[in-house]
């Protein structure tokens, strides 16, 4: 656990530092915007859902509508590799967003920010004004599986690019999640990945 010196908030951490909340992303803006965001709403706070026996959290907010296309890693992993290729001042046209709050120990896939599922409804309005200064234009979500919070988070996240007429940027949800990831790629193209983790888990 972290604080943000600013506010007093405990962050979430991967490892001995600070789960990351940019990634190597070329856009000034969208670096430092996110950071804030990061600060502001991707933290447990007071007004932030809360689970209870009676009720999950994600019953608090309005059930998606939108489809959302199924990306294979195969396609994310050369995404990445390409864009590396062309060095850190590449400008990229993806975001990887990690929606796991307490259940990313082992690492997370490289580039990827983490915004955790059970505040991202409420500020998706940001997230797009961001990633549409940024030239974003797909929007790739996961979780540990890509089976709940992942496919959630990505519809919720079209259903508002269809309210307001975006046809630009695309979300979409990453095939098997970081645990498919991970038994693809055994650890290649992550962030903090902790071997031992993973055998855990097994």
């Amino acid at each position: 656990m972290a604080r943000d010196k600013r506010s007093g908030a405990t962050l979430h951490t991967s490892s001995s530092s600070a789960f990351p909340c940019i990634c190597q992303l070329d856009d000034t803006l969208l670096r430092n915007s996110l950071l804030q965001y990061t600060y502001k709403t991707c933290i447990m706070g007071d007004d932030a859902p809360q689970d209870t026996p009676q009720q999950d959290w994600w019953e608090a907010f309005p059930e998606p509508k939108a489809e959302c296309t199924r990306t294979d890693p195969a396609i994310v992993s050369k995404l990445i590799e390409v864009n590396a290729a062309l060095g850190k001042n590449a400008k990229r046209d993806f975001l990887l967003v990690d929606v796991r709050r307490t259940d990313w120990e082992g690492g997370t896939i490289s580039t990827s920010i983490n915004l955790p599922a059970h505040t991202f409804y409420q500020t998706r309005s940001q997230v797009y004004q961001l990633v549409k200064q940024a030239g974003i234009k797909r929007i790739i979500f996961y979780c540990g599986s890509s089976n709940g919070r992942g496919p959630r988070c990505a519809r919720w996240m079209q259903d508002y690019l269809d309210e307001v007429g975006e046809t630009d940027i695309k979300a979409e949800i990453l095939t098997g999640g970081i645990k498919g990831w991970q038994k693809a790629y055994d650890g290649q193209l992550m962030d903090f990945y902790d071997e031992k983790a993973w055998e855990k888990k097994e």
